[in-house]
């Protein structure tokens, strides 16, 4: 990681709960706009958070209530580094079929992992596939 003076932080289990996550979107959001960063990064930060934060309690924790999801989040003037992990058997990656594909146009999956990609710098997975680790630069 590029060694960044973090200005602000966040670590923080939340429930299984779409509510929640929302509030951390929300707080997210506050904390990029408190730094004056561009409307079109704040946008494409909330929307790779917000797939991210969906995958982790849908798919991976299979919206068991009983689930958390972990979500670790640090902000500095030029970088915004996030980590979400979920309490699920995790996934591989690779093995979702590319949405833009034409035989794949018509199918729900993948879309999210397009999305993070495209608005994110960088979005890794762990080994087991349980937590995506993203940044974006400003």
């Amino acid at each position: 990681m590029i060694n960044d003076e973090w200005i602000w932080s966040l670590n923080r289990l939340i429930p299984n709960d779409p509510v929640v996550a929302r509030q951390v979107l929300e707080q997210i959001r506050e904390q990029l706009e408190a730094q004056q960063w561009d409307e079109r990064d704040i946008f494409g930060v909330r929307l790779a958070v917000d797939e991210a934060l969906v995958n982790a309690m849908k798919h991976g924790n299979r919206q068991d209530a009983g689930k958390q999801v972990g979500v670790a989040c640090k902000l500095s003037e030029k970088r915004l580094w996030i980590r979400i992990a979920d309490e699920g058997p995790g996934f591989c990656p690779e093995s979702v079929p590319d949405c833009t594909e034409p035989e794949n146009l018509e199918r729900p999956c993948g879309r999210g992992i397009m999305l993070m990609r495209n608005f994110m710098s960088r979005v890794e997975y762990n080994t087991r596939g349980n937590a995506v680790e993203m940044e974006k630069q400003r």
